[in-house]
């Protein structure tokens, strides 16, 4: 999960689906991979969003490394210009998902990361650099709250 989904937590528009995936988290029903770029991403974000981030944190199987491994596959995506360096976070967090063999990558950036078009060019990199394609949706895709 990147960290746009716990912002969703606090935003009308987004929050009936985050706080649906947190529960469903705390329900056992996913388990939840975070990452220390998550950790450092949150860092400056209002208190609101810290503390909704505790409650995901606290939940988290597993908190997964910035690796050299994920930085280089991030910037394969930049080399393939599927993002601009300007993004290189979003880029990261999809390396990091799939290096761990996420089963699929929760964000509401629907901007440059839930696109059709990117999701299957960032799946092109990872098959031409030996790692299995990902999944990416947003929580409203994910989310067994409300359905």
């Amino acid at each position: 999960m990147d960290t746009s989904v716990i912002g969703g937590c606090c935003d009308q528009e987004f929050q009936e689906w985050s706080n649906g995936l947190l529960a469903d988290i705390k329900a056992g029903k996913f388990s939840l991979f975070l990452s220390e770029l998550s950790d450092a991403e949150v860092e400056d974000a209002p208190e609101e969003v810290r503390k909704i981030y505790l409650e995901f944190r606290n939940c988290a199987e597993r908190v997964l490394q910035l690796s050299a491994e994920a930085i280089e596959l991030a910037d394969a995506y930049l080399d393939h210009r599927i993002l601009t360096p300007n993004y290189r976070n979003d880029a990261r967090h999809i390396a990091i998902a799939t290096i761990a063999s996420a089963d699929v990558l929760v964000s509401w950036n629907f901007k440059h990361v839930v696109r059709f078009e990117k999701i299957q060019k960032f799946n092109a990199v990872n098959i031409e650099m030996g790692y299995k394609p990902i999944s990416i949706y947003s929580p409203r895709e994910v989310t067994t709250y409300g359905g």
